[in-house]
């Protein structure tokens, strides 16, 4: 049974000893069905022009080397994190974008990944691209140790800049929130619309964070060919 509104926050809220808030991460599969209808709706035309528009855009990004089929990876990544980000923006859902358990496993499976195809097949094209061209050989041992701790820091700020990111318009909501018991009536209508206002801003946020995340888990893959 549910404390009150903020333990929604808490993975560890159960049921019948149940772990029921991680359901959440799959309440996107909601929007699935819509895609199998003969007759297209408008729901499943705006997002066919999405998933189009980020094709052509991913498939820029990762050049002609790469192959076929290997933007819908990143597609596929982008409406995770949408639906997980703007589904959490309503009441009593859980948003486990927030929490580093899936961050941190999307990012660093997607990296892993990208470092054994690349050094398995393309070692050497993995061992130039920690010397950047024109470096003076003096320099070149600090280069190879900066690419090297870039590299392996890469799925760790792809995670904390999700799961920060989740985490303040959240507590900035709460924290606004928690205040109007004490305030005045005519305050009242200001704490209103500015909690409409941030509202706005994280709905952006939530798309802008899955942009940004599936945009540069495009360019790690394009190194690595």
């Amino acid at each position: 049974m549910m404390n009150n509104l903020f333990s929604i926050f808490d993975p560890s809220t159960n049921l019948l000893n149940l772990s029921i808030n991680w359901i959440s991460t799959l309440l996107g599969l909601l929007f699935i069905p819509y895609s199998f209808w003969f007759i297209p709706n408008r729901q499943f035309i705006l997002w066919n022009f999405i998933a189009n528009k980020l094709h052509n855009e991913f498939k820029t990004l990762l050049g002609p080397n790469s192959f076929n089929g290997s933007t819908f990876i990143f597609i596929s990544l982008f409406f995770f994190i949408l639906f997980n980000n703007f589904l959490g923006l309503f009441p009593y859902i859980f948003t486990s974008t927030s929490h580093l358990n899936i961050s941190l496993s999307l990012s660093l499976t997607l990296w892993l990944s990208f470092m054994i195809y690349g050094w398995l097949n393309n070692t050497q094209h993995m061992f130039f691209h920690m010397i950047p061209q024109g470096t003076p050989s003096i320099l070149m041992p600090f280069m190879v140790l900066i690419e090297t701790i870039s590299n392996i820091i890469r799925p760790g700020t792809l995670a904390v800049r999700l799961t920060a990111n989740m985490i303040a318009g959240h507590l900035l909501l709460t924290l606004l929130s928690s205040t109007g018991n004490n305030m005045p009536n005519y305050l009242l209508v200001i704490l209103i619309f500015s909690q409409i206002l941030l509202l706005i801003l994280e709905s952006a946020v939530a798309v802008i964070q899955s942009y940004v995340i599936s945009i540069l888990s495009t360019l790690y893959s394009s190194e690595v060919n």
